[in-house]
This record gives C-alpha cells, structure tokens and sequence, in this order.
C-alpha cells in the first residue's frame, strides 16, 4: 500500500531555499530531486505553490528586503514545481528525420500545443512557418524567452530581429563561440533537440534529426541549461 503524500519535507525545504533570498542551482536541482521521489498528487502541488506565494509575501513585507529579488526566487521555485511534477500518461519519445517535413510538423506541433511557457536555445531561425508559430504562440499570452547566437542574427532571412520586435526576450552569444544549441523546452514538460536547424535549408536538403521527448529527467536537465545560458547572457536584465 503506498504511504500518504507527506509535504511536510517539502515545505521545509521551500523554506530553506528562502533563507539566503535566492534560489541557487543547487537548491532547485534539490528540489526537483525530492519532488519527483515525493510524487506529490495534484493537490500536494498545489499546497506547496500556495506555501511558496505565502513565503513570498511575508519575505516582501519585511525591512529593507528587494522585492525584486524575492519574486525571481518565486519564479524559481514555481519553474521548480512544474518541472518536478510526475507527467501525466506515459513517458514518450519520438525521432524524425530530414530532408522533409516530420521534423518541420514535429517542432509546429509542439509550439502550438503550448500554454504557459516556450524556451527557445537555438542557433539560428529563419523557417517562415515555424517563426509564424512562434508570433502565434506570442500573441496567445504564451510566455516565451529565446537563446541565440550572433554569427546568423544579421543573415538575410533570419527571424531574430523579427521576434525581438515582436516584444519576445531575446539574449545574443556575441563572444567568439558559438552557442550551436538547437532545443526548446515546451511548458516545462516537451523537450525538442537535434542537429536540425530551424532552417528551410535543414527541412528540404539536410540530412538532420530531431528528438522530442518527455522524460522528465531529460526535460529537466535542458531546463537547468536554458536558466544557465539566459543568466549567463544577461536574461535576468530582460
């Protein structure tokens, strides 16, 4: 027979990240690790989301603290309780392969499923549809943050002036790497990865692949990627 969901632990915990005002990688991977242990059913989500806004508010109406400081330490723990959820059904995992169009179709279905957040980490985009998707998904109150590199940024036909515009936050590599990263996190459940390019040349001529999978270790493990990436480049000022 299995034990009663406790949240006790859990509570404790989201208590003691709270202690130095900041959410440390460490701290969030912690935290993601019990969750996924604890299995916490629906409800037990929503009690720790509840304690954790709870915190926050008796954190912000104390003497001198930054309420700034303490709402990024909100989001994390919130990014945190999404992405340590149990996923509903089955684990999936699914591969497409180019030149055509699965991958093309694999990524525009999974934009359009979104509902609450896209993170975007990739090197270049310049395929009309999937950018359209993108705009989409914007303007349907989709939270979206997008990673990528400056050797394609000014190319004709690149997107990234185009989404930036759009009022999408958006972070530029400009150091003599590159950031060559292809992946996007959906709703802190779907990832997408692969060598394909977000490119019209990557759909009809390249031989590429693509992975879309929502194994939450995987899924969260891109995640922690993305927030290093985006505070690395200056996101956080975003």
């Amino acid at each position: 027979m299995t034990a009663p969901f406790d949240p006790q632990p859990l509570l404790d915990q989201l208590a003691e990240t709270l202690a130095d005002a900041r959410l440390s990688d460490d701290e969030k991977r912690g935290l993601v690790g019990a969750l996924r242990d604890a299995a916490p059913p629906e409800e037990g989500l929503r009690q720790l989301r509840n304690h954790a806004f709870a915190l926050a508010r008796m954190q912000m109406a104390r003497p001198g603290v930054d309420p700034e400081v303490t709402l990024k330490w909100l989001e994390g723990i919130v990014r945190a309780l999404d992405s340590g959820r149990s996923p509903t059904g089955s684990v999936r995992t699914q591969a497409f392969f180019s030149p055509g169009t699965d991958c093309l179709a694999a990524i525009q279905r999974q934009l359009r499923s979104a509902r609450r957040r896209i993170d975007l980490c990739v090197f270049t985009i310049s395929d009309d549809r999937i950018t359209q998707d993108i705009l989409d998904a914007h303007r349907c109150g989709v939270a979206l943050r997008l990673i990528t590199d400056n050797e394609k940024e000014s190319d004709a036909g690149s997107d990234i002036a185009r989404l930036r515009s759009a009022g999408i936050p958006t972070v530029v590599d400009r150091s003599s790497a590159h950031m060559h990263h292809k992946f996007a996190v959906i709703d802190e459940t779907w990832l997408i990865n692969g060598s394909y390019n977000w490119t019209r040349s990557a759909c009809e001529f390249n031989e590429e692949n693509l992975v879309v999978s929502n194994e939450p270790a995987l899924v969260g493990r891109f995640g922690e990627q993305f927030e290093r990436l985006w505070e690395g480049l200056g996101g956080g000022k975003n």
